[in-house]
């Protein structure tokens, strides 16, 4: 593996405060408020700032003090792919190795608040934590050619499912990357899309993907011949008040946290649109895939944690999120949202330590792991 410095040149910098100084803006009904979208003022009030103030090289400093790395990953019926990624291998001989997968329009700087606390061993385990940027996201490359998804994203070694494509196509770089670095049996944890990539991983790898904590919860009720047991519960047991308020449907982001992260996806290696091919490739899928409505359904491999936090996307029962796989861990928050890993890391953090540490019911789930 090799060391990975972000460099953005000086005259795409330039380039992008020219186009924000020639940036026209949409007109707004009176009243509008949020319910159309992000209000105009504060869409000009940041655009301002991005133009004028927010200092870019001041964020890719601190991008770059992390420990990032590079390295060229060959899937199924691709070119090879350079891959960026943090990786940071813990001390601790209980460490296990987690693979954190991102989603959109997120990227792998979601993690960083967390690297401090799971390098260190508390509760008889810490990680050796492992970052890719997705294929198409931040400083990974992104392909050129179609049906680039699920499959290429998980790796098929002797396995040829008849399974539909996009999340599939990312699990086998993520699954290859650990292999990779000599992390031949791990966990994972994600939400949004790494919901959907690392459920993708657990369907074709459960011979290395061990476990799984995610963040954020997509199932469907469960049927009296899918799941009878979970059914009869939900039939019996009325919602609680946070699932009621789940189905009606804080972070205080700061200008430079904001623009960070949408200044990734601009200066990102394969730009700015490519890490929208995702959403056409999840449900467009080729022969020998996996779709997304696979990954929403069980997986019965794979030892699964579940987070379920107020301010999510989509908030679900428990009767329905059980129809995943084999829960082991199941949290309900007081607070936190879609990014979870970044708004509230503590939270997450004391997931993986109740579900990985000692008396939790993956406690040394992955066996002895060489220091790398």
């Amino acid at each position: 593996m090799a060391s990975y410095a972000i460099n953005v040149p000086d005259d795409k910098i330039a380039a992008l405060k020219q186009k924000l100084s020639q940036a026209t803006f949409p007109d707004e009904l009176e009243g509008a408020a949020n319910d159309y979208g992000a209000p105009l003022a504060e869409v000009k009030r940041l655009t301002e700032y991005w133009k004028t103030s927010y200092d870019w090289k001041a964020a890719e400093a601190k991008l770059n003090a992390l420990p990032n790395f590079h390295k060229p990953i060959k899937v199924d019926g691709f070119p090879a792919l350079d891959i960026h990624y943090l990786h940071q291998p813990s001390d601790s001989p209980d460490a296990i190795p987690l693979l954190f997968c991102h989603g959109w329009p997120g990227s792998y700087v979601e993690v960083t608040k967390m690297l401090g606390s799971l390098k260190q061993s508390v509760n008889g385990v810490s990680f050796h934590v492992v970052a890719p940027s997705t294929p198409n996201f931040a400083w990974s490359e992104g392909r050129k050619q179609r049906a680039f998804g699920l499959k290429q994203y998980a790796e098929v070694s002797n396995i040829h499912p008849p399974y539909s494509s996009t999340h599939f196509n990312t699990a086998q770089v993520n699954h290859r990357l650990m292999h990779s670095l000599g992390y031949t049996k791990y966990v994972t944890q994600g939400g949004d899309w790494g919901f959907y990539i690392t459920r993708a991983m657990g369907l074709l790898y459960p011979q290395s993907v061990m476990a799984s904590h995610i963040n954020i919860i997509r199932a469907s009720a469960p049927t009296w011949t899918s799941h009878p047991l979970l059914a009869l519960q939900h039939a019996l047991q009325p919602y609680s008040q946070r699932e009621k308020e789940g189905f009606e449907r804080n972070y205080p982001w700061s200008d430079d946290d904001l623009l960070t992260w949408i200044s990734i996806y601009h200066f990102s290696t394969a730009g700015p649109a490519a890490s929208l091919r995702i959403y056409y490739e999840a449900v467009h899928s080729e022969l020998g895939g996996v779709s997304r409505d696979r990954t929403q359904q069980w997986i019965g491999k794979v030892k699964l944690g579940l987070c379920h936090s107020p301010r999510e996307l989509t908030v679900v029962p428990s009767t329905w999120a059980r129809t995943l796989g084999p829960v082991v861990f199941e949290s309900f928050k007081e607070k936190g949202g879609h990014f979870a890993a970044y708004e509230v890391p503590e939270e997450i953090v004391g997931d993986l330590r109740g579900m990985f540490g000692r008396g939790g019911a993956c406690y040394g789930i992955t066996g002895p792991v060489a220091k790398l």
